[in-house]
C-alpha cells in the first residue's frame, strides 16, 4: 500500500506542476489538447510530440542566428523560419514563445535588425525556460507511470 501513496503523491505533484506551468503563461489550452490524444494505444505520444518540437526548435534557432548573421538579412528568409517556430510553438501550447514570435516576426516586416536580434535573445530565453520546464513536467510523467505500472 505504500507504493500506492506515492503514487498519488507523485501524481498530485505532477498536477500540481502543471497547473503552475498554465499559472505561469509558459502553456496554454493546447498543451491540454495535446494530452488529450495521449491514450493507451499511444501512451508516449505528448513525449514524442514535445521532442519533435525541441528538435525542430533547435535547428530553427540555429538557422535565425546564422541567417542574422549575414550582412544583407534577408528578412523574408528570417521571417519563414520565424513563422515555422511560432506555428510549432503554438502547436503544443507554448504560449510565451508564441508571444515573442509573433513580435518577432513585426520586426522582420519592417526589416528592423536591431529588433529581429533582440527577438532571437528573447525567444532563445523562452525556449530555454519552456524546454526545461516540459522535460521536468515529462520526467516526472514518466516517474508516476512507472511507479503506478511496477507498485512497490
Amino acid at each position: 500500500m505504500a507504493g500506492s501513496g506515492l503514487v498519488l503523491q507523485l501524481q498530485k505533484q505532477l498536477g500540481d506542476y502543471t497547473t503552475s506551468l498554465f499559472n505561469e503563461g509558459f502553456l496554454d489550452d493546447q498543451f491540454n489538447q495535446l494530452q488529450q490524444l495521449q491514450d493507451e494505444s499511444n501512451p508516449d505520444f505528448v513525449v514524442e510530440v514535445v521532442s519533435l518540437f525541441f528538435e525542430d526548435s533547435d535547428r530553427l534557432l540555429n538557422e535565425l542566428a546564422k541567417a542574422l548573421n549575414y550582412q544583407n538579412t534577408d528578412f523574408r528568409k528570417v521571417d519563414a523560419h520565424v513563422h515555422q517556430l511560432k506555428g510549432s510553438s503554438s502547436s503544443i501550447g507554448a504560449q510565451r514563445v508564441q508571444r515573442v514570435c509573433i513580435a518577432f516576426r513585426n520586426h522582420c516586416e519592417a526589416q528592423n535588425i536591431e529588433g529581429c536580434l533582440n527577438c532571437l535573445q528573447q525567444v532563445k530565453q523562452e525556449y530555454t525556460l519552456v524546454k526545461n520546464k516540459l522535460e521536468t513536467k515529462l520526467e516526472r510523467q514518466l516517474l508516476a507511470a512507472r511507479r503506478s505500472s511496477f507498485p512497490m
